[in-house]
């Protein structure tokens, strides 16, 4: 069990560059993959970003280039970089600690972006 508490939302600009961080509450390093997933209203979840045990990041299409995940195994924290934001980046933003079939998630950060 982990308990995933993501930090960093709120209203931003389009063209801003917030970061988002997820603490979890114990060792991330057993996990196969931590990730980032986001939920527009009216949308379904999807996956924006994940970064493998190894430190191996794949990336959703339309924020290649953009956004950046990063992993601390010794902080316990998974983090985001976001940058040149679109109005369309709009959502909640949920961490995913993934092991096997397991997945964990935080109860998500809000980013709204202006346009």
């Amino acid at each position: 069990q982990v308990q995933l508490v993501e930090s960093g939302g709120g209203l931003v600009q389009a063209g801003g560059s917030p970061r988002l961080s997820c603490a979890a509450s114990g060792s991330i390093s057993r996990f196969n993959s931590m990730g980032w997933y986001r939920q527009a209203p009216g949308k379904q979840r999807e996956l924006v970003a994940f970064i493998t045990s190894g430190g191996s990041p794949t990336y959703e299409e339309s924020v290649k280039g953009r956004f950046t995940i990063s992993r601390d195994n010794a902080k316990n924290t998974v983090s985001l970089q976001m940058n040149s934001l679109k109005p369309e980046d709009t959502a909640v933003y949920y961490c995913n600690a993934a092991f096997y079939s397991l997945n964990y998630w935080g109860k998500g950060t809000l980013v709204t972006v202006s346009s």
